[in-house]
């Protein structure tokens, strides 16, 4: 392992291929058969379990349900809402027919010609069609308001360039869909999901956001609005790593669903969806992770704390283990996942080096030298460091060190952030800084004219126009023109 160590790219040297290199050994994801996809090997979707639940929880906490709506969508749903079919239309997988037949040549099988579908099928690029032509059928009254429902499924986006986490054909996600009575309520709802995607990304992922709003360029197709939290990476590349979309009544105008409001009026329905996804791993991985492997967040991690027994034959391992067991059970006890690795086919170096890679928080080591003295070696896994310390109250304190490792590494990367955002007025000053990466806070005229041109000349988006953002007016960095408010410019992924 020590050797596999070595091999991990180191991130000055190349970034893009130590995250490569990181998904790989640390057992996280692996290419698959099919172009653009992955297979989620189990520590890490283990990882997104971990993700899952919570958000889980904090979707129900605010009153919303799980349902489960088909993966295929006949072709004329995305026809209805223009700016949706626009959207979606190149990265769309469609089904044609629904049968295969022996080759008469004998060379495997083919396509029956005489199974083609009377209308194809398109494989959800997300769902917003399909749930909405559900809605029609559930909505007749005010009284049937809201609906909140949440799915947890996967999507397909035919996409070109592929990268594991980040963008792949195939990825899992949740997205939210609710239906609402009022502009107002629609309103509140995805801001309101903002703030739990905000709140998951920094108290569990220990990832700092910045919440805004999406220029009319950067907006999900058929939505009014696009509500983001947007994450900066240790190369100072940003990451969309959640959005929220109020829809207006686009999608109950498309869709025809109406109902009876208070004054026994009818009325278009109004709407909402948001979503986050796989993508959430890469942010995990690029935000606090090093050049001797993943560094996860207590909070996420699978194995909280491994305790490793350092012995010569069985019975040192027994005497070590009947001192472990109490300790494992007192901090299971606490609600922390520990996992006591006394296999004997690795060496306890080989199994320090891989658990370090794979970002457990806690390591403890514990030899027959130690259980004389009453000791046991402690390494934190965010700064390395390691101490020996009393058996006697170590639960406590490992549960103590969990929370300042929390802490310590969302300060850390709120600290890179800090470092990396620049205040720039000068189109040449931005367009020189914008290589070395970071957040840019500039005016912005408010065409899509001069973003497009940003775009093309420096590869660099609009990220967002910050919510808690600076609104002194201002001249456009480009153009000069009148700027409303500062911005956040970046490169992206």
């Amino acid at each position: 392992m020590a050797k596999e160590l070595k091999d991990l790219t180191k991130r000055k040297d190349n970034y893009s291929q130590w995250y490569n290199d990181l998904i790989i050994k640390a057992d996280l994801a692996e290419q698959s058969p099919v172009r653009g996809c992955m297979v989620i090997k189990p520590y890490g979707y283990a990882i997104w379990e971990k993700m899952q639940q919570q958000l889980d929880r904090m979707f129900k906490e605010t009153g919303h349900q799980n349902a489960y709506f088909p993966l295929l969508i006949p072709k004329s749903f995305l026809c209805r809402e223009a700016e949706h079919v626009e959207g979606f239309a190149k990265e769309c997988a469609v089904v044609t027919h629904y049968r295969l037949k022996n080759d008469p040549d004998g060379n495997g099988v083919v396509v029956d010609p005489d199974a083609k579908l009377e209308e194809e099928l398109i494989i959800r690029p997300t769902s917003e069609t399909i749930i909405w032509n559900t809605y029609r059928n559930w909505i007749n009254s005010y009284r049937d308001l809201p609906i909140l429902c949440n799915q947890w499924a996967n999507v397909m986006r035919w996409e070109m360039r592929t990268r594991m986490f980040l963008r792949t054909a195939e990825f899992l996600w949740q997205e939210g869909h609710t239906a609402h009575a009022t502009s107002e309520e629609a309103l509140e709802e995805a801001t309101k999901m903002l703030n739990v995607y905000s709140d998951f990304a920094e108290k569990y992922m220990a990832v700092p956001v910045v919440k805004g709003v999406k220029t009319a360029n950067e907006r999900f197709a058929g939505a009014v609005e696009t509500f983001t939290i947007e994450a900066m990476m240790q190369d100072g590349k940003a990451l969309q790593s959640g959005t929220s979309h109020f829809l207006g009544q686009n999608f109950a105008k498309a869709f025809d669903v109406t109902f009876v409001n208070k004054d026994n009026k009818p009325e278009y329905v109004w709407a909402t969806s948001w979503g986050v996804s796989t993508r959430l791993m890469g942010a995990l991985i690029m935000t606090h992770s090093d050049d001797n492997g993943l560094v996860l967040p207590p909070h996420l991690a699978p194995i909280q704390v491994v305790i490793v027994p350092i012995y010569k034959n069985n019975d040192q391992r027994d005497q070590i283990t009947e001192a472990v067991i109490p300790i494992v059970d007192k901090l299971r006890a606490m609600g922390i996942s520990v996992k006591y690795d006394d296999a004997d086919n690795r060496r306890p170096g080989f199994k320090f080096a891989d658990y370090e890679l794979k970002g457990v928080p806690v390591r403890l080591a514990i030899g027959t030298r130690d259980l004389e003295n009453g000791t046991v070696e402690l390494m934190r896994r965010d700064t390395l460091e390691k101490e020996t310390l009393p058996l006697d109250g170590i639960s406590e304190h490992v549960r103590d060190l969990l929370e300042d490792i929390q802490q310590n590494i969302f300060n850390k990367a709120m600290a890179l952030r800090e470092s990396k955002t620049y205040v720039i007025d000068s189109y040449e000053e931005f367009k020189e800084k914008i290589e070395q990466g970071g957040f840019f806070l500039c005016h912005w005229d408010g065409t899509p004219e001069t973003e497009e041109r940003i775009k093309e000349e420096t590869k660099a988006t609009i990220r967002c126009i910050p919510l808690d953002g600076d609104d002194t007016p201002g001249k456009c960095m480009v153009t000069g023109k009148p700027s409303a408010r500062r911005v956040i410019i970046a490169r992206n992924y």
